[in-house]
């Protein structure tokens, strides 16, 4: 995710602070290049050609609440965000000096004729995920940074005898604080002994031997199932030195064999004799050796130590917990951070508080403090105080304000990185909103809405990328893009308010503003308690999540629903995924006592909302795989194979087949140095990105780089075989990717086309036949068009029809609807959620307390669901 003001990236650290508060330097002229006097109250956007625009001219109303709409893949987000906001960043890039321009990297130069009445732009990009574990709550928004400077700066203005007095820092003779100290990242602020990491990687016994009821060779641990190292392949040598036999379960054997399996056997030596099989060769030789036994526990570490790559050292880090340092705690934060004290709570303290909790606490500091200190906090409480009261609007009242960002869900990653943009008291400022309302419970919506309200009232535009009908029927303006996605999309449908939009007859996101139309339909199957078809986790304990027994029925759809906060996401990733994924593999997750049903899966994935590539080179095609097929059509022509052609000579990846003018990419950088740089047509290729020769083979009268320009609607058409080819472009087509180009860079799709490409793949695996899995989804309809989330519940039920299993956490009521079973999360978030509190088919879901309920109960009379 990414957020800026007119072409200031954010960091993921405590620089995000400094930006956010200091974006108000942003707001004279130069700031966002304005393109016209201002005085028609119109944003005019002429001749725009980005992505997929097709010479869209269109005028944006100023100081209302705009929504771009559209389904998914339209071309809502190039005009919105590509094209909008793209300018104004350029323009504001072009009001700084040379020398400063030179360290930033700027957006691609939008395709458009000219934009007049231009003003700055702040703007939250959804498709720029950020889940740098140092990222927190805290630095997204800043709060992290104004805390620092508190605890640095106010203590030492405390009275003697004031609460803060004893434990107060900078004294006479004290040396004076700084915000670095308390920041675990850096030297300054960070424990000496753990070096800011909080503990250490150790290997652990139980994630050796998992299961203790089988023997050691087959199927007690999953680290001596393969003997592979000259270590593991010494066990027979060492069970015939203490005289056991394997074949007797791990928990019967001598407790001396046991703790040199895992311990070693220090200065005992052991003769061992290890045969190995020549590869040439069917004869083999033997190694003999008598040295001490170093055993799993030492072997493992050592083992981790000497890795030298991330897939390494996961390989190993999987029998390994964190051990947690004793000397912070685990925090990983210095002396400093842990004892100097400020309304009667330490830095530490404060940062482990949720959110609402830490708005308490800054009354109470604000109550407390002497007039010295006073002077000083009223430049830091009310910043504090500002971004609490955004964040406990925006649903985020339950999250820690130390909660790094890969442990939250999209959504509350989505609504953490708006609160810090609408954080400002900027006015007459163009907020750009890439789905501000993704992941938000119905209940949640109202205050988001009179957020976005509050901003207009006070001067500004808010121009709202956005696909849910409540939010867009209570906008000011709508402009509709489409009418479909992709080559069908770019067009503009209409520019009205939303009444006129509703009552427009191509417009399929008008059709959605009626309150009474069903966005999805399935025929639910029935689901049967106690038939023993259940995936059942007992003891599950993570976060806020605190359930004795879950169970998800077997080859069902089952939604998992809730407030924000509720545990959903805990439940979905940290107990059903990690359970079952380490049940599969022989072991056990931390957060679940037992799973039961393993029997009925034999594979687990989690689709996510996660790149598929970072690079121009990946795309639909290669991540499928459906270019290695199309690569051999091609290869397997008679004009290849008179040419001495094979299927790499048609990767755009290899030598031999690509132009290596431009190594394959069709276009050549030209770095401008202080200005943005420039990506012109090889014109070696003219932009084909192959060689003449390759290009001068055809397939059904088309060269290897016009099929990578073909949709996926249209490749399915032309390309019927071989087999692998048609079933990857039918599963494709069954998600709604039928409007993707298959060549088309990975690097300009969204998270949730990214997301339906992963589950495209799920689908192929799923409809073999040969095997029965668990498909795990979050949030999978959140940002997708009303008239998209039919197509999801279609690729849902040909999973379910091949005897898989789907799990969803998701908001969206009208699609929880569609689910066999709910699972209903809360009542509330926080401490106040982690509680099944309903569960059962919709009826009976709707029948219970809570807001989910309610909600259900009012789709249900009106014939929604």
């Amino acid at each position: 995710m990414e957020e800026h003001m007119s072409g200031s990236t954010a960091t993921d650290t405590t620089t995000e602070a400094t930006r956010v508060s200091g974006a108000a330097g942003g707001g004279d002229g130069r700031a966002g290049g304005t393109g016209g006097d201002g005085g028609d109250g119109w944003i005019e956007v002429v001749g725009a050609r980005t992505h997929n625009l097709r010479d869209v001219t269109v005028r944006i109303p100023r100081g209302r609440i705009v929504a771009f709409t559209g389904v998914s893949g339209s071309g809502k987000t190039s005009l919105a965000i590509d094209t909008v906001h793209a300018e104004a960043q350029l323009r504001y890039l072009e009001g700084l000096s040379p020398f400063v321009r030179q360290y930033v990297t700027p957006r691609d130069r939008p395709q458009v004729d000219r934009i007049s009445n231009l003003g700055a732009t702040l703007a939250v990009d959804q498709r720029k995920l950020n889940r740098n574990a140092r990222s927190t709550i805290g630095t997204m928004t800043g709060i992290d940074a104004y805390l620092g400077l508190m605890y640095s700066r106010l203590p030492r203005f405390a009275s003697a005898t004031g609460p803060d007095g004893p434990d107060g820092a900078g004294g006479a003779g004290e040396p004076l604080l700084t915000s670095m100290h308390f920041d675990r990242h850096t030297p300054e602020g960070s424990c000496p002994a753990c070096h800011g990491s909080g503990g250490t990687l150790h290997a652990d016994p139980d994630l050796i031997i998992t299961r203790p009821d089988l023997p050691l060779l087959d199927g007690a641990s999953p680290w001596y199932a393969k003997l592979i190292s000259p270590e593991q392949a010494a066990v027979p040598s060492v069970a015939e030195h203490y005289g056991v036999d394997l074949s007797v379960p791990w928990r019967e054997l001598p407790e001396r064999f046991r703790e040199a399996m895992l311990y070693g056997t220090g200065d005992e030596e052991i003769a061992v004799s290890i045969r190995i099989p020549n590869r040439n060769t069917a004869s083999e030789w033997i190694y003999n050796n008598k040295q001490g036994f170093r055993g799993a526990v030492a072997e493992v570490e050592r083992l981790f130590a000497a890795a030298t790559t991330d897939t390494a050292k996961q390989r190993y880090a999987r029998f390994m917990r964190q051990v947690t340092c004793e000397e912070c705690g685990g925090s990983g934060f210095g002396e400093t951070a842990r004892s100097v004290r400020l309304g009667g709570l330490t830095y530490l303290e404060v940062i482990t508080l949720p959110v609402n909790q830490v708005s308490r606490w800054v009354d109470a500091v604000d109550r407390e403090l002497t007039p010295a200190q006073r002077e000083i906090a009223d430049t830091l409480l009310p910043e504090i105080a500002s971004r609490l009261r955004l964040l406990n609007l925006l649903g985020l009242s339950h999250v820690q304000i130390s909660r790094n960002a890969p442990s939250l869900s999209g959504g509350e990653l989505q609504r953490a990185r708006v609160a810090a943009q609408l954080g400002t008291a900027l006015t007459g400022i163009i907020f750009v909103l890439d789905e501000p309302s993704s992941g938000l419970h119905p209940a949640d919506k109202e205050p988001l809405f009179e957020i976005l309200a509050g901003i207009r009232d006070a001067g500004n535009t808010v121009l709202l990328v956005e696909h849910d009908p409540e939010l867009v029927r209570r906008a000011d303006w709508v402009i509709d893009i489409g009418p479909g996605a992709g080559r069908d999309g770019g067009r503009l449908v209409a520019s009205a308010p939303p009444a006129e939009v509703a009552a427009h007859p191509e417009s399929l996101t008008g059709r959605y503003l009626d309150h009474g139309r069903k966005r999805a339909v399935r025929e639910r199957r029935p689901v049967t308690p106690g038939s023993g078809r259940w995936i059942t986790l007992v003891d599950v304990a993570t976060h806020n999540v605190r359930l004795d027994r879950v169970a998800f029925p077997v080859d069902r759809l089952t939604c998992i629903t809730g407030v924000s906060g509720s545990g959903k996401s805990s439940l979905l990733h940290q107990g059903l995924a990690a359970a079952v994924r380490a049940g599969l593999d022989g072991g056990r997750a931390e957060a679940v006592g037992r799973v039961e049903g393993l029997g009925h899966l034999d594979w687990v994935t989690v689709v996510d909302q996660d790149p598929i590539g970072r690079t121009p080179r990946s795309n639909p095609a290669t991540y499928t795989k459906a270019f290695d097929a199309i690569r051999q059509l091609f290869a397997g022509t008679a004009e290849a194979r008179a040419r001495g052609l094979t299927s790499s000579s048609f990767s755009f990846n290899s030598e031999g087949g690509r132009c290596e003018v431009c190594k394959g990419y069709g276009r050549r950088l030209v770095e401008m140095h202080f200005l943005p740089d420039v990506w012109v047509t090889c014109d070696a290729c003219d932009g084909r990105r192959f060689r003449e020769e390759v290009l001068e083979v055809t397939y059904q009268g088309m060269a290897v780089d016009q099929v990578l320009d073909l949709t996926v609607d249209e490749a399915a058409e032309r390309l019927t075989s071989p087999k692998t080819l048609a079933t990857t472009l039918r599963a494709m087509r069954r998600v709604g990717l039928g409007y993707l180009q298959l060549g088309q860079s990975a690097t300009e799709l969204s998270g949730g086309e990214a997301q339906r490409l992963k589950l495209a793949s799920a689908i192929m695996r799923g409809t073999r036949g040969d095997s029965h899995g668990l498909v795990i989804l979050d949030e999978p309809v959140t940002g997708l068009h009303p008239a998209n989330v039919q197509c999801m519940v279609d690729a849902f039920e040909a999973l379910l029809a091949g005897g898989n299993t789907v799990v969803v956490a998701e908001h969206d009521l009208h699609f929880a609807g569609c689910a066999d079973w709910i699972l209903d999360m809360g009542p509330g978030a926080g401490v106040e959620g982690g509680r099944l509190v309903n569960q059962g088919g919709v009826r009976e879901v709707a029948a219970g307390e809570g807001p989910t309920a309610r909600h259900l109960r009012r789709l249900l009379e009106t014939g929604q669901v």
